[in-house]
């Protein structure tokens, strides 16, 4: 499902999206039509631009947020063409899981914006760099400045929605070290005994301030 209300983009992301073997099952141009054609359609993922028709503030993000309410199931990508970080917030304190902020530019770099939308799908987060760069100068109280610089790279990084081997990747360490990171990031942001992944997403959350 794409929500877009620039036609140019729409078609544009249909054509890109229906080459990496997706199905477009609906293309809008307004949060109400997104809401609607979710229901008539229940995608697995919406594509859905922050601004939108009538008033071109945070109609899509109002409509995400009903989406993820009515129909959890339903993944969702956002699409802004600003880093608006409390857009991000405001969509992780509902749903931690099948999350995703990018900037439209990431949309050029092709091979990467399908990723992130694979990712998002499966039920995964991902979030624009240049958003997570921005919480991380402003999310520089304690307990975040007990990490290290490294630690503080390792957490803004699983904030984007990185996997371990993502993050090694990124770093060019090893997947075992960004373990060790892990942990240590963890265990310095005091967050209760629970599975792994759970875990994560606290700590995820807490560097959002979520």
């Amino acid at each position: 499902m794409i929500a877009e209300d620039s036609v140019l983009l729409r078609v544009g992301l249909v054509k890109v999206l229906e080459a990496a073997g997706f199905e477009v099952a609906a293309e809008v141009g307004d949060g109400a039509a997104l809401v609607a054609a979710v229901d008539a359609h229940r995608p697995d993922i919406a594509v859905v631009d922050v601004r939108m028709p009538p008033g071109f503030t945070d109609e899509g993000v109002r409509a995400a947020l009903e989406i993820r309410e009515r129909w959890p199931d339903t993944a969702v990508l956002m699409l802004s063409q600003y880093v608006e970080e409390r857009y991000a917030a405001n969509l992780l304190a509902s749903n931690t899981s099948g999350i995703g902020y990018l900037l439209k530019q990431r949309v050029a770099d092709v091979e990467e914006f399908i990723e992130a939308l694979r990712r998002v799908a499966d039920g995964g987060t991902a979030l624009d760099p240049q958003v997570v760069a921005q919480l991380l100068v402003r999310r520089r109280s304690d307990p975040l400045e007990r990490l290290t610089e490294r630690e503080r790279e390792v957490l803004a990084l699983m904030a984007e929605g990185r996997s371990n081997a993502g993050i090694a990747a990124a770093l060019v360490v090893s997947e075992s070290a960004v373990a060790k990171h892990i942990n240590n990031i963890l265990a310095k942001l005091d967050l209760p005994r629970a599975d792994a992944d759970h875990r994560r997403v606290l700590a995820v959350l807490r560097f959002l301030g979520v």
